[in-house]
């Protein structure tokens, strides 16, 4: 096929990252499922964490074995099961009559929302790009967690309109839906099924990479680069998934219902203005390990501004909700980046799912133990979670930056 031929035909993988979608619910509707089980049944609020925990680490369980299931049954037909995992794990949210439903509907939805999370949005967008790749990673993600903008306002005006169990079953009949849509029409076609090629242009060159060349099978339990990334990235997620969990119901009693829902719909605008700045204006060149480091260290700033709003809906908390949303997004989209950079084509592809694997085992508990720092009479005035929240994120900074001296000395050897 020649040049002229690709161009004919508009390029494909801009229509890939246009049509990633889900993430929104199983991401951002654990703290709204947390608020409403708890409003709804009355439970403790420790309990109800440990389902969100249970939705996570379940997660962990079936990212980790995505590349598996992509390769036997296909993209399209695990992105369906998984929306139609999730649909029936958030319908369990709203009908748990007992405990032990309420984790059953946990381990269902955590199943089925990772088909449509970090890693299956870039699975879905390395085949079509490689040089363009953080700039479209970055318009994935935004497209994915626009689900966060209007799922957190929908939830809660919908359960108050009709109910928490209508709410589900009617969210959840229209995402599985669109998800099936989506897969037939998009999902399913490949850079060689259309003729084309990554970013568009024929004979793309392939990025150096740090560590070409390293043999496909070897171990990285030893590799330091690893190590530190993996251990970062689960820190950094510890920190924002225990604060994220617990926002919501923490802010209901400053701001109300209506505001909590606009509020977290306005953390994640900030999180895709974040994203959309690292992925077009952070240069090919660029330390990812660095620009990553800058990014916890904005949501370290927006963690403690909580501590100054006292409980009190003021310019503290906006300027706390808006910070800690400008690293929601990072946190997920730059340690595959990190990967691509510092290790081959055929050791990215095991790295990311492995990192992220981890990543969510690690913070699945995080929902549950910052449920032990909370302190109910003082809601958003709870010190302890917010302080936990940014020291954790300090030390999620320090394992990044000794990755980077890892790097620089295999540089130096070479």
């Amino acid at each position: 096929m020649t040049l002229s031929a690709s161009i004919a035909r508009p390029f494909f993988g801009w229509h890939v990252v246009a049509a990633t979608f889900g993430w929104g619910v199983g991401f951002y509707g654990p703290p709204v499922f947390l608020y409403a089980v708890v409003e709804r049944t009355g439970w403790p609020v420790a309990m109800v964490s440990g389902a969100v925990t249970v939705h996570f680490l379940l997660g962990a369980g079936v990212v980790a074995n995505l590349p598996r299931l992509y390769r036997r049954f296909g993209v399209p037909m695990v992105t369906v099961a998984g929306a139609a995992l999730l649909a029936l794990g958030i319908a369990g949210w709203a009908l748990a009559e007992h405990p032990w439903q309420l984790f059953v509907a946990a381990m269902a939805s955590g199943a089925g929302w990772v088909a449509m999370g970090a890693v299956a949005v870039n699975a879905l967008i390395a085949p079509w790009f490689n040089l363009r790749r953080p700039a479209a990673l970055g318009m994935a993600y935004n497209g994915a967690s626009l689900g966060g903008v209007i799922f957190s306002p929908l939830w809660i005006a919908l359960i108050a309109g009709i109910g928490f169990a209508p709410a589900a079953l009617m969210i959840g009949g229209v995402m599985v839906a669109v998800v099936a849509l989506l897969s037939v029409r998009v999902f399913r076609h490949t850079p060689d099924s259309m003729g084309q090629y990554p970013d568009g242009v024929e004979g793309t060159p392939v990025r150096p990479q740090a560590q070409g060349g390293s043999p496909a099978h070897r171990s990285f339990i030893r590799d330091r680069r690893f190590l530190t990334l993996a251990a970062g990235m689960t820190l950094g997620l510890f920190a924002q998934i225990g604060l994220l969990a617990h926002l919501f119901s923490l802010l209901v009693p400053v701001l109300g219902e209506g505001l909590t829902g606009l509020a977290m719909g306005g953390a994640t605008v900030a999180a895709i203005l974040g994203w959309s700045l690292v992925g077009w204006m952070m240069p090919a060149s660029a330390d990812r390990r660095h620009v990553a480091c800058a990014s916890y260290g904005v949501q370290v700033i927006g963690s403690l501004l909580f501590i100054l709003a006292a409980g009190e809906g003021g310019l503290w908390l906006i300027l706390g909700i808006a910070l800690f949303g400008l690293g929601i997004g990072n946190a997920t989209s730059l340690p595959p980046l990190i990967a691509q950079q510092e290790f081959s084509p055929t050791e990215t592809a095991r790295v990311v799912p492995l990192i992220v694997a981890i990543g969510q085992a690690g913070y699945a508990f995080a929902p549950a133990a910052f449920g032990l720092l909370r302190v109910e009479d003082k809601a958003v005035g709870t010190p302890a979670l917010f302080l936990c929240a940014a020291a954790i994120q300090f030390a999620a900074i320090a394992c990044i930056l000794a990755g980077r001296q890892s790097r620089r000395d295999d540089q130096d050897k070479r």
